[in-house]
């Protein structure tokens, strides 16, 4: 059964490296190509767009799947969207595959906004030394708040016209432990963090905030699709295909 897995997430991947071995499914995993250099999959993989969701039908269409799976971020709305429309367009089964969003623990100071730009503006008129740990895309609105001094950690550099003027920069790519994450914040005296809430199991930045009393601005998760089957990890996905690779041999 051919199932095209839409990824660049740590869940697309796990379920990569689950399905690879399993001979009732052709998966093919598709990357957004926003990381230069991705790490390769365990199974068959494409990079780049579709050219919207037509494209992504005709797709679908062209190379008969029998089933999509969104694994993509949890604030990429735009292919979310798209996989939406083109699945009812071919007639494909659609999973959404999302990590659950973090809760602040006891403790935790958290500052809840509903986008960057009042990500921005919660930093303050006060000077403060900002972590920023939401991308190298999403920069741009915090040229609105010149005044502070950013720390930025992304994959690939940033493109220089997004960058806020005072900032430097860390290429590094995850998971980071706890213990790394405190002493980076503590030796770059961090006075605030700012994130969006990707969740899942990986925390660490949280936790490690939390340890040293830093405050967080957390940009909201979008809501989830208005309708459709929903898993929260990689096994919720593996029990939807069974299912699904049952009902369609009639067992």
């Amino acid at each position: 059964m051919s199932i095209l897995i839409l990824g660049g997430t740590g869940e697309a991947m796990a379920l990569a490296r689950a399905l690879a071995p399993d001979s009732r499914f052709a998966p093919l995993l598709s990357l957004a190509g926003r990381t230069k250099n991705p790490a390769p999959p365990p199974i068959p993989w494409r990079c780049g767009g579709f050219g919207g969701a037509a494209g992504l039908a005709a797709f679908l269409a062209t190379h008969q799947f029998a089933a999509m799976i969104d694994a993509t971020h949890p604030f990429a709305l735009q292919i979310s969207a798209n996989a939406r429309k083109a699945a009812a367009i071919a007639g494909v089964p659609l999973l959404t595959l999302t990590r659950p969003p973090w809760i602040a623990k006891p403790g935790e100071r958290w500052t809840i906004v509903r986008d960057l730009a009042a990500a921005a503006q919660a930093l303050g008129p006060k000077r403060r030394r900002v972590f920023l740990t939401i991308g190298r895309q999403d920069l741009l609105p915090f040229r609105a708040a010149p005044w502070h001094h950013y720390l930025i950690r992304s994959v690939d550099p940033p493109d220089p016209a997004f960058l806020p003027p005072d900032c430097d920069i860390i290429s590094a790519r995850g998971p980071f432990s706890e213990d790394d994450e405190r002493a980076l914040l503590a030796s770059r005296a961090i006075e605030i963090l700012v994130s969006k809430n990707s969740g899942g199991a990986m925390r660490a930045k949280l936790d490690a905030a939390q340890a040293l009393a830093i405050p967080v601005v957390m940009i909201a998760r979008p809501p989830p699709p208005a309708s459709g089957p929903v898993v929260t990890d990689r096994d919720g996905a593996l029990a939807w295909l069974g299912r699904l690779h049952d009902a369609k041999r009639g067992v």
